[in-house]
């Protein structure tokens, strides 16, 4: 498979796995448990930010011959990437749930901002990079 595949099964199975998450997110807050919960929920969170990439380039190495580390970091940035843009799709979501719940009036005012965007792109090189490193001693 090329490195391009990889991208895109793996970026969909992240996205897919996420919105799974924030749906059970979603599901928990309608019964207003604890704050335990939004930790339990922000650690599987970002296990499944660096496992999914990680796998990602655990295939790649393994089936791409002349794969190097940038190319690795590549893909775990491209994965990292689309599984962030399926968190913001779902922001409005979570937003209108948080409000409702809460009743909190600056939660229905959250915007996606260039800030927020900038600041993703940022998080998703790191977490690429977190992912290559757990990844590419094992190929």
């Amino acid at each position: 498979m090329s490195a391009l595949i990889n991208i895109a099964v793996f970026g969909v199975v992240g996205a897919v796995m996420m919105a799974a998450l924030i749906g059970l997110l979603l599901a928990t807050t309608a019964r207003r448990s604890g704050a335990w919960v939004a930790s339990v929920f922000s650690t599987v969170s970002v296990v499944l930010l660096i496992a999914v990439p990680a796998l990602a380039v655990v295939n790649v190495r393994a089936t791409v011959t002349g794969t190097g580390l940038g190319q690795a970091w590549l893909v775990a940035f491209a994965v990292v990437a689309i599984v962030y843009a399926a968190n913001l799709f779902l922001l409005p979501l979570v937003r209108r749930r948080f409000a409702a719940v809460r009743d909190d009036r600056g939660a229905r005012e959250l915007r996606v901002s260039w800030s927020m965007l900038a600041g993703g792109v940022v998080l998703c090189a790191l977490l690429a990079v977190c992912a290559t490193a757990v990844a590419f001693p094992f190929t």
